[in-house]
């Protein structure tokens, strides 16, 4: 097997007291609002895993074999969410609406990752389970469509099963090439690889004008219940709250992709998995692409999501600086 483990380049420092004493590689794809490439960095033809980055396609694709979801609850399908009671509310709508329930998911059992609701949790029983898991909104919409078809739901995660061979072949049809790898993601549905340009094309195809229904559908609800696509306390949501029409999604490992309305758009995979490094270039990254200048935009509260600090006995005395520019 070819792994394309290079063309990985410096795209952040780690700073400590203005000594660099580390580094994030990673590669970086960014467009201007004619797609034309506005700056790069890396190999962005290199396969790479863009993991949750994938459910737009995905919800995408569900829409298009029959799935009638609408606003929160077509968000929560591409969704990373942070098991906040309202996500596990509407996951268990969606169930609802398939006359199923939670005993049919099939995603690893976890605890939420939004603090508040972890402490809820711990103060209860303590137990993980897979409707807290941040991709349960995803296989509850997988479950959902399984019925529309009259698919198996028990094996809906299953590479081979009906529903994900085709949901493999929208993804293919949306990014323009064939899926270079498949994997297991983390929540043990399918995870199909692919390169950063195809990554970044997509998302921009999806907020201009001329796409496809069903994408277009999924990225506007994503944009309008930012809330619903990933935590309150996140980046991903505070990004899109804080820049009118912006979409963004993120990925494990670091993967990151957003899109500006007039198809400006950025992706980027760190090497090492780093989400602080992520989130640093990602913000850096919209800013050189003039996310700043957009009508209603919250400058401020866009710049605070860039201001990664680097600490030592509870003070910042760094931070992580983006090498993009």
């Amino acid at each position: 097997m070819t792994r394309r483990t290079t063309g990985y380049v410096p795209l952040a420092a780690v700073e400590r007291n203005g000594f660099d004493e580390g580094l994030h590689f990673g590669r970086l794809l960014a467009l201007n609002a004619a797609g034309d490439v506005a700056f790069a960095y890396g190999d962005v033809a290199a396969p790479m895993h863009p993991r949750s980055a994938n459910k737009l396609m995905q919800a995408a694709g569900m829409r298009s074999l029959g799935l009638e979801l609408e606003g929160e609850l077509l968000a929560l399908s591409a969704a990373s969410h942070w098991g906040e009671p309202k996500h596990v509310d509407a996951v268990r709508t969606v169930l609802a609406s398939a006359g199923l329930d939670e005993s049919a998911l099939q995603t690893t059992p976890a605890l939420p990752e939004d603090a508040d609701a972890l402490s809820d949790v711990v103060r209860g029983d303590g137990m993980a389970r897979p409707i807290f898991h941040g991709c349960s909104g995803k296989h509850a919409a997988m479950l959902a469509t399984c019925v529309v078809h009259g698919w198996d739901p028990a094996t809906y995660l299953d590479p081979e099963h009906p529903l994900q061979l085709a949901l493999r072949g929208h993804v293919e049809s949306v990014i323009g090439e064939p899926v270079s790898h498949a994997a297991v993601d983390g929540c043990g549905a399918p995870a199909w690889a692919m390169s950063l340009e195809a990554l970044v094309r997509a998302y921009r195809r999806a907020v201009t004008p001329g796409r496809p229904p069903e994408l277009g559908a999924v990225a506007d609800a994503m944009r309008a219940h930012p809330a619903f696509v990933c935590g309150e306390r996140s980046e991903v949501t505070g990004l899109m709250r804080a820049v009118p029409g912006l979409l963004v999604k993120d990925g494990a490992e670091s993967a990151y992709v957003a899109a500006l309305p007039d198809g400006r758009a950025v992706a980027i995979k760190i090497a090492d998995g780093g989400f602080r490094a992520g989130q640093a270039v990602l913000v850096a990254a919209l800013g050189a692409l003039g996310a700043t200048s957009e009508p209603g935009v919250d400058v401020v509260a866009f710049e605070q999501w860039g201001i990664l600090p680097v600490l030592a006995h509870g003070e910042p005395v760094g931070r992580i600086r983006p090498l993009i520019g």
